[in-house]
């Protein structure tokens, strides 16, 4: 039996890009670099793809309280750049919400065929989800022992232990968004542990 495809999309700004990694079993049947959300969008329909993890927010913040999942997370040592109200990132002068927006763009195009995850155990059909790198690092490593600094050896090291070989990955970009995809196959497998809730946003990352 064939295995079921999945993504993972590392969200850039606009000089890096986005960064595409399809996922079929251990294998890497495609990775795109620099693309945008729509020849992400069609290469994941082109392959059959299930799910597709998003390293970006999938809700601006609403109110003072910030997004429970960003809290939630926090209460476990995993620290994640502040989401601000959608106002304050387009009023933002320095830039460095433009990678907040250009997920925004993702999740714009994606949504119509892979419905956000909403929370529950059970997938039904195609799905797309917030997760990121540092979470996932964190759920594999233990948030001891995960590295900004050893990030891409780390990163790296996680994917060959699963069994992905990494050759083909040139970039650091490029580990992100296979290990966005990782996530995606454990979301199917129904092995995961969700953050957050439906009006803030959930972040999914592998459960161990």
């Amino acid at each position: 039996m064939t295995p079921t495809a999945v993504a993972g999309i590392d969200v850039g700004g606009d000089r890096k890009g986005n960064h595409l990694v399809v996922l079929r079993g251990t294998e890497i049947v495609s990775h795109l670099g620099n693309a945008t959300p729509e020849q992400m969008l069609e290469r994941c329909r082109a392959f059959g793809v299930a799910a597709v993890g998003i390293d970006a927010p999938c809700r601006w913040r609403t109110g003072a309280a910030g997004r429970l999942a960003e809290k939630a997370l926090a209460r476990q040592r995993i620290f994640s750049f502040a989401t601000p109200a959608r106002e304050t990132a387009l009023a933002s002068k320095s830039g460095f919400y433009g990678w907040m927006l250009n997920g925004e763009r993702v999740y714009d195009a994606f949504v119509a065929h892979f419905p956000l995850f909403s929370g529950g155990e059970k997938i039904n059909g195609r799905v797309c989800f917030e997760t990121f790198p540092h979470a996932i690092t964190c759920a594999f490593l233990g948030t001891d022992v995960a590295s900004a600094k050893q990030k891409g050896p780390q990163r790296r090291a996680i994917l060959e232990r699963e069994g992905i070989a990494t050759a083909s990955l040139t970039s650091i970009d490029d580990v992100d968004a296979a290990l966005c995809a990782l996530a995606a196959r454990y979301l199917l497998e129904g092995r995961v542990e969700t953050y957050g809730d439906e009006p803030g946003g959930f972040i999914v990352v592998p459960g161990l």
